[in-house]
């Protein structure tokens, strides 16, 4: 429906040309003030303004001012029953879309809506399109790999950005959780709005409501969340119970539920935060990523010392992704720096004898096997031709866990 916003304190004015447009197909907004017209004006609104300009109060150069700070394209058709070539110079100077004096024949008036609002829909449809872009785009550009598990993770950042619903991040230290954090907030829909990032040991009773109303209307996200003193915890839940429009994001290197079975954490504040759980994976489960994290940090860390870019040879490949990398994805950073300042190689800070080269062989095959099925741990054993029992002691060995392959 094509939309317009008609402002004008004549009462028979605004009737007649809201009849006007109504007849030509347009979805009328009839309002008679500056104050009433201000609350319909913002950048998400598809139509056009069709304002008079003289008006008790404030009037259509006002409206037309606060529309171009809203929304520099907004198009603006200016009306007037006194119109002067003065008048209309200022409305065209001021960023008015037209300028037309009253009475004017209905065609014409149409004629210029209809103009305004090919170019209204040409802004919102290229807004729209960066807007996918920018949203298809975060995922990809901040959580690197292209493993199942990578996908998987942008994948369900992705589905958690289309809602408000709180969410929990955990994983081994050094994963990133932040980061997944921040594409949660970079995909909503309020992106636009702060980002708050928040050491949860660090807030206490009194400095939380600040906190809150920091991040009103946009995400908190708070680091170590167990980390939270109980009056806090209790605290941060009766916020969260009365405001539905506060979304909280909590990330965790520990097990939250183990800290709620120990009476460390609030078991409703965990119940209240768990809507959406995302486990984001260590680096030993996606080895295959590795070469692309790698090239990636050493390529930043090359533009960030102005240094050329070295070799990385398959040979440094290979042998980075048979180590463990405890540390994860913030350990690999640190020695891509080093490799890149030439400090050392990264290769050559772990050599592996042919026992550690072959557990690590094991490894890969086993979490190769189970991709392909799905995490089904018995169809997995079978394919593999391993005893039930051997295969699971190898899981075991391995730190694996057949259900975070699960489709």
């Amino acid at each position: 429906m094509k939309r317009v916003l008609l402002v004008d304190d004549d009462k028979a004015v605004r009737e007649a040309l809201g009849q006007t447009f109504l007849l030509a197909g347009f979805d009328p907004v009839v309002v008679g003030s500056y104050i009433e017209a201000k609350d319909h004006i913002a950048r998400a609104f598809e139509g056009v303004v069709v304002s008079d300009i003289r008006m008790p109060g404030k009037d259509g150069f006002d409206l037309l001012a606060l529309a171009k700070d809203i929304d520099e394209t907004l198009p603006v058709i200016m009306l007037t029953g006194e119109g002067d070539i003065p008048m209309a110079v200022r409305a065209m100077n001021e960023g008015a879309f037209e300028f037309l004096e009253k009475p004017c024949a209905p065609n014409d008036i149409i004629a210029a809506a209809e103009r305004a609002l090919v170019l209204r829909e040409a802004v919102m449809s290229q807004r729209s399109i960066q807007t996918q872009q920018h949203q298809a785009d975060a995922a990809s550009r901040i959580l690197l790999g292209q493993s199942e598990l990578a996908d998987r993770v942008r994948r369900q950042a992705r589905l958690a950005a289309r809602t408000t619903a709180p969410v929990i991040l955990t994983g081994d230290p050094g994963n990133g959780i932040y980061k997944v954090a921040e594409v949660i907030h970079l995909l909503s829909k309020q992106s636009q709005m702060p980002f708050v990032k928040v050491d949860a040991a660090a807030l206490t009773d009194v400095s939380l409501p600040d906190i809150l109303a920091q991040a009103a209307g946009g995400s908190l996200y708070l680091e170590e969340v167990t980390g939270l003193a109980p009056v806090v915890q209790s605290k941060l839940l009766a916020a969260l119970e009365a405001d539905d429009t506060l979304r909280v994001i909590a990330g965790s290197t520990r097990n939250v539920q183990d800290a709620v079975e120990t009476g460390q954490f609030n078991a409703d504040l965990f119940y209240k935060l768990d809507a959406v759980h995302i486990h984001t994976p260590a680096l030993r489960d996606r080895v295959e990523d590795i070469p692309i994290l790698f090239r990636h940090y050493v390529a930043l860390a090359c533009e960030q010392a102005d240094l050329p870019m070295p070799e990385i040879t398959q040979d440094v490949l290979a042998r980075l992704m048979a180590q463990e990398w405890p540390g994860n994805a913030r350990a690999l950073m640190n020695a891509a720096m080093r490799f890149a300042m030439g400090m050392t190689e990264p290769a050559e800070v772990a050599e592996l004898g042919l026992v550690e080269q072959m557990a690590q062989v094991e490894r890969s095959l086993l979490i190769d096997a189970l991709r392909r099925h799905k995490g089904v741990a018995t169809s997995t054993a079978q394919a593999l031709k391993l005893p039930r029992k051997t295969f699971y002691d190898k899981l075991t060995r391995h730190g694996i866990r057949a259900e975070d392959y699960r489709a």
